[in-house]
């Protein structure tokens, strides 16, 4: 599976708002053939920053989400308003 096929997009909420504020985390639509493992290596390639876990669910529409907690020297606020998020 290539790395673009499996971030599918950005997700922006109020509680992922939150987490990316309190927490240094970040959350994408993700393939749901991807495991974390590979979830991981595309978000590192593809924003060049340190993963330091993935959590995924599975929500009640059918699609995955990956809520990525990043490493202390890079910054979710940085990334998300790159992604024009905020």
């Amino acid at each position: 599976m290539r790395v673009d096929e499996i971030i599918i997009a950005p997700l922006i909420t109020e509680k992922v708002y939150d987490l990316i504020e309190r927490e240094n985390k970040i959350a994408f639509e993700v393939s749901k053939k991807a495991n974390k493992y590979q979830i991981k290596k595309a978000v590192q390639e593809l924003y060049n920053v340190e993963v330091i876990k993935v959590n995924t669910l599975i929500g009640p529409d059918g699609k995955k989400k990956a809520i990525i907690k990043l490493g202390p020297s890079d910054d979710a606020v940085d990334l998300a308003s790159k992604l024009g998020l905020l």
